[in-house]
């Protein structure tokens, strides 16, 4: 199996960064090359390892390493079969119950069941394994945008605290858990990791001392910054919003070589105060720029260097494009790499590609990874189809990594080396090519993410693709959708879709109500058969709404979810809502409300046999 290169501790002047990129890309060629004999490999190495562990024993696979027989053998499962056992190595079970290799700590998902975060299984050579994808990243973007080892990047990463189980094994999201590594932590030179946050302001467990800190030194830095970036885009946004309301005490801080007294922790002060210093003309030139009536460009400007934006805009992050169109003046978006709790998937090879075109390599080496087939219900309802629970033969329809079909939609079935065994990720990709024998996805969406009032069903991609030709009534006001999310409201009858929309005015023309009715329309004509039936003809359900909630918000939203454990690196403002408190916070913050004012086009039959009678 082709080996990653080795990351070396040598020092600046030794450092061969021409070599090390060529060995990488060659890696690359090398495992997509290889695709299905490095994934033939990667299954036996992983079952033989783990041969004596309780849950392959109890299937009854007794130590067999090849793949015909654990396909035959094995369930495809999801967490809840899994659950079980999860709980008695989280209360102190050191068997060897799922890996024969000791869990080192549990992962937690942002995805839950039951109402809990899921638990994720993972051991200590994990931790290399993430290191080895991130080690892929800039080398692959250094062929498309060269020089980015002569600056620096600014990067707003985060930790959130971490529990422990009954058990005492430690609980936290992926990302604290890389962060807190020595591979993070203690990482060896390299100027592709050169980031303007020192390791202290992204370890500090407040979030507040974290940004502002994390702000002050990429503002110091500005003119060596040539990248900036966040985990989602979402989070990246959040730190342009952070700076609009806190520039003046930043430039405060800049111009007198101190730092704010809200800074308190002193580890972050120290490693703070070895970057400030007294410089009253960058405080000027920030004033003026943050002073003036448009923030348009705002990112080109204070980081003139600035080569692109390197945050997540697949999925439903891809709302957030306008908004960081606006702010960066159209540099580019990258998404560079495909990650979750359960396992570190892949890359982007064409990172420069529109956000619409993104597509992951998966990395053979990362992970056994398996295709179920989905489909798309067409016509009446275009929304995906994915069983909960597979019957025999849809257990028999998975298919390897180089057997997929261009085009063809797929469920992401892993079994990883720490402990999870043709699990079933969630996520729903699309063969977008292939590199090599490797195949490459978009990200369509996270299965059955949906709204239902009646018998129709709404996906998450169906409802962006809605608010999407919707939010274009605002283009003659100069206004965006800066968040929204959705609420099936079954406390009227009939119940209906509420929208919550958080709106940024950069216009100075009012909008009307009518705009706002014709956006009801929109998203409702761009709404599925079913729900048009259920508006029109059954009268299943009632009006759209869009609620306009204050600015800030969505701020609050996200405050609410990290107090409750939500992590501030993985959370995602959810497209649906259906917890209470949420609600409640989001009702109450409403300023105004607008209703469909009247039924959206609804004829029987498929829309294409319309104009064949």
């Amino acid at each position: 199996m082709p080996e990653a290169p080795k990351n070396t501790h040598k020092p600046t002047t030794d450092y061969n960064l021409e070599l090390k990129n060529k060995k990488i890309l060659q890696f690359i060629e090398d495992v997509t090359s290889n695709a299905d004999e490095v994934q033939k490999k990667v299954l036996e190495e992983i079952l033989s390892r783990n041969a004596h562990v309780e849950y392959l024993q109890t299937h009854g696979l007794n130590g067999h390493t090849d793949r015909e027989t654990f396909k035959t053998i094995m369930p495809v499962i999801t967490y809840e079969d899994i659950q079980p056992y999860v709980d008695r190595i989280a209360n102190g079970d050191t068997s060897p119950i799922l890996s024969s290799h000791p869990i080192s700590e549990f992962l937690t998902s942002s995805g839950t069941s039951g109402g809990e975060r899921k638990l994720m299984p993972t051991i200590e050579e994990e931790l290399g394994r993430r290191s080895l994808l991130y080690s892929l990243l800039m080398p692959v973007m250094s062929q498309f945008v060269p020089g980015l080892d002569k600056g620096k990047g600014m990067y707003f990463l985060f930790i959130k605290s971490e529990a422990k189980t009954p058990g005492g094994l430690v609980a936290r999201p992926v990302l604290t858990s890389y962060y807190k590594s020595t591979h993070f932590k203690d990482r060896p030179y390299d100027p592709y990791t050169n980031y303007t946050s020192p390791n202290e302001t992204i370890l500090c467990p407040d979030s507040y001392q974290s940004m502002y800190s994390q702000m002050l030194c990429g503002l110091c830095q500005h003119k060596e910054v040539l990248r900036v970036g966040a985990v989602f885009a979402s989070g990246f946004i959040r730190a342009i919003k952070f700076l609009e309301k806190h520039w003046r005490f930043l430039c405060n801080d800049i111009r007198t070589g101190t730092i704010d007294s809200q800074i308190t922790d002193q580890s972050v002060r120290e490693a703070v105060m070895k970057i400030l210093k007294p410089d009253p003309q960058l405080a000027d030139f920030i004033e003026a720029e943050c002073s003036k009536d448009s923030w348009q460009g705002i990112i080109t400007r204070l980081w003139p260097n600035t080569k692109y934006v390197d945050v997540i805009v697949t999925g439903t992050m891809s709302q957030y494009i306008p908004t960081l169109d606006y702010y960066t003046n159209g540099l580019p978006l990258v998404c560079t790499m495909y990650a979750s709790s359960e396992c570190y998937f892949g890359v982007n090879l064409n990172p420069l590609c529109k956000p619409s075109e993104v597509s992951y390599t998966l990395i053979p080496t990362m992970a056994y990874f398996e295709f179920l087939p989905v489909q798309r219900n067409n016509g009446v309802n275009s929304s995906i189809s994915v069983p909960k629970t597979l019957n025999e033969k849809e257990q028999q329809e998975l298919v390897d990594l180089v057997d997929v079909k261009l085009g063809q939609e797929y469920e992401l079935v892993v079994t990883t080396y720490s402990g999870l065994y043709r699990y079933r990720v969630g996520d729903v990709l699309r063969v977008a090519g292939f590199k090599n024998n490797a195949p490459q996805f978009n990200f369509i969406c996270r299965k059955n993410v949906v709204l239902c009032i009646d018998s129709d069903k709404t996906d998450e991609v169906e409802l962006q693709n809605a608010v999407k030709n919707a939010v274009n009534h605002f283009l003659p006001f100069d206004a965006t959708l800066a968040e929204y999310t959705s609420y099936a409201d079954t406390t009227t009858i009939p119940g209906h879709y509420v929208l919550y929309w958080e709106l940024s005015l950069n216009g100075t023309t009012p909008i009307p109500p009518s705009v706002f009715e014709d956006c009801c329309l929109t998203i409702e004509e761009s709404l599925n058969s079913v729900y048009r039936q259920g508006r029109v003809c059954d009268k299943s359900i009632g009006p759209l709404e869009i609620k306009i909630v204050e600015p800030g918000t969505f701020d609050k939203l996200m405050d609410y979810a990290i107090s409750l454990g939500a992590s501030i690196n993985q959370y995602k403002t959810p497209r649906c809502v259906k917890f209470a408190p949420i609600v409640e916070l989001l009702n109450s913050r409403a300023v105004s409300s607008f209703f469909s004012p009247k039924c959206p086009k609804w004829f029987p039959g498929h829309k294409q046999w319309i104009n064949m009678n």
